[in-house]
Parts: C-alpha cells; sequence; structure tokens
C-alpha cells in the first residue's frame, strides 16, 4: 500500500511539474509577445495565476517535501520494501 502511494505520488508530481513548466514558458513568451505588442495569452494567464498556476506550485513544493520525508523514513527505518 504505502508503495503504491508513493508510486502514485511521484506521478502525480511529475505531470504537476510539466503543468508548473507550462505555465512559466506561457508567462515567457506572453511576456516577450507583449513586448512586441502580440496579444499572446498574458491577459488569460494572470486570470489562471491565482486559481491555476499558485495551488499547482504550492502542491508541487508540498509533494516534493513529503516525498523527502518519506524516503528519509524509509531508509531511517531499515525500509527495503520501497
Amino acid at each position: 500500500m504505502r508503495t503504491k502511494f508513493l508510486e502514485w505520488l511521484n506521478w502525480a508530481l511529475v505531470v504537476n511539474l510539466f503543468l508548473v513548466l507550462f505555465s512559466f514558458f506561457w508567462l515567457a513568451i506572453a511576456v516577450i509577445g507583449r513586448s512586441f505588442n502580440l496579444s499572446l495569452g498574458l491577459d488569460l494567464w494572470y486570470r489562471l495565476w491565482e486559481p491555476v498556476f499558485t495551488p499547482a506550485i504550492g502542491i508541487l513544493m508540498a509533494g516534493a517535501i513529503l516525498s523527502g520525508i518519506a524516503s528519509w523514513l524509509n531508509q531511517r527505518f531499515g525500509s527495503k520494501s520501497v
């Protein structure tokens, strides 16, 4: 059960990482587009910042900490099943 949970957690963190990277590249491209007076979705990105991207970054950080703690606990208590 613990192994499946950690596998699921790692998979979810990878998906979340790609969402965060996508949002970063979208922001970078939209800011460059704004400097050339092109509309590349910067206003939409700003509207999605609070409800989508901020929680995604928070979940990524919390998940990374949780994954690190779980790994540390497995090493500390000698569990070789994970």
